[in-house]
């Protein structure tokens, strides 16, 4: 199950992380402790950061830069109004996708009995 989670993931993760932006701005580390408090254990910084350079490559996020007590300046990322469209665009798909595949599996689990 573990593959096919990891796939799963790969294909959400972008809109997973924006949704965490759309409620408040926040900085890498704080984006993968927000995923692991969701449960999302595996996911390492190094697949946060670089979804986060995407994001901003696409126009997704504005940036600002804040200084830190521990070395260099953060990068605090908040979702800007380019950004929420492709939200409220991966929340329209996402309904579609889960309520067809939930279809799928009532057939299925009322064909079994």
């Amino acid at each position: 199950m573990a593959k096919q989670m990891t796939e799963m993931l790969k294909g959400t993760l972008e809109g997973i992380v924006l949704a965490i932006l759309g409620s408040q701005p926040a900085y890498g580390y704080e984006i993968t402790a927000r995923l692991r408090e969701q449960g999302f254990s595996d996911i390492v910084e190094g697949t946060v950061y670089a979804l986060l350079v995407r994001i901003e490559q696409r126009g997704f996020v504005d940036v600002t830069k804040v200084p830190s007590e521990k070395g260099p300046p953060r990068k605090v990322y908040s979702l800007n109004a380019r950004g929420s469209e492709y939200l409220a665009e991966f929340w329209s798909a996402w309904s579609f996708l889960s309520e067809r595949i939930e279809q799928l599996h009532r057939e299925r689990t009322e064909g079994e009995n």
